[in-house]
């Protein structure tokens, strides 16, 4: 069965983050439903944040091409920064401080409904791994971005899978985060657009 055409300005998806924004969400079909679902997860992921970050944090310090991003001054941390990769530990103080970003965006995604303010949040999080924005030393790889967010997908997945939810709710909360971290893909990759080009 036909259904009419949508017509979709290309242009203004690479200059209009929200525009971008709905026609992904609408392209993988992420509802206010699924945002629903994230929140309703809320009470159940937010316990387990330090740990999702400890995991994290213990991946991208066991390789030297992800650690290294951890030498530069952190934008917006005032204190001692590490001399050298051996000196790069999960205690560091801008490791900490680092970590306590990840756990404001597992929150913020957790907590704050799918409006401009969180659509502006998620475009940042992609620039400020790359020297567009923030310490201009630090200029993520892409590929590393990539699998970062594989990482977290799976980590998260698998903390939804042992919650104490029924199992209609478990489907939901999944195919939401799913669809949710695809779209956070799409706003960091975008910042690497013309790189590729």
């Amino acid at each position: 069965m036909q259904t009419d055409m949508q017509t979709v300005d290309e242009n203004r998806l690479e200059t209009d983050p929200v525009y971008r924004f709905r026609f992904v969400a609408d392209f993988i079909g992420f509802t206010k439903e699924d945002a629903a679902a994230l929140q309703s997860a809320a009470m159940f992921l937010g316990p387990m944040i330090p740990e999702l970050v400890d995991k994290t944090y213990q991946k991208l310090l066991g390789r030297d091409c992800t650690a290294r991003h951890f030498l530069p001054r952190q934008a917006g941390f005032d204190g001692p920064v590490p001399a050298d990769l051996k000196s790069l530990s999960a205690s560091h103080p801008q490791i900490q401080f680092r970590k306590e970003h990840l756990a404001r965006y597992l929150n913020t995604v957790l907590g704050r409904t799918c409006d401009e303010k969180l659509v502006q949040y998620l475009d940042m999080v992609g620039k400020i791994h790359t020297p567009a924005a923030g310490n201009h030393e630090i200029d993520v790889p892409l590929v590393q971005m990539n699998a970062l967010m594989g990482f977290l997908s799976d980590i998260l997945l698998e903390s939804l899978l042992v919650i104490p939810v029924d199992e209609g709710s478990r489907h939901n909360m999944i195919r939401a985060f799913s669809k949710f971290l695809w779209i956070q893909n799409d706003f960091i990759t975008r910042h690497y657009s013309s790189v590729l080009k």
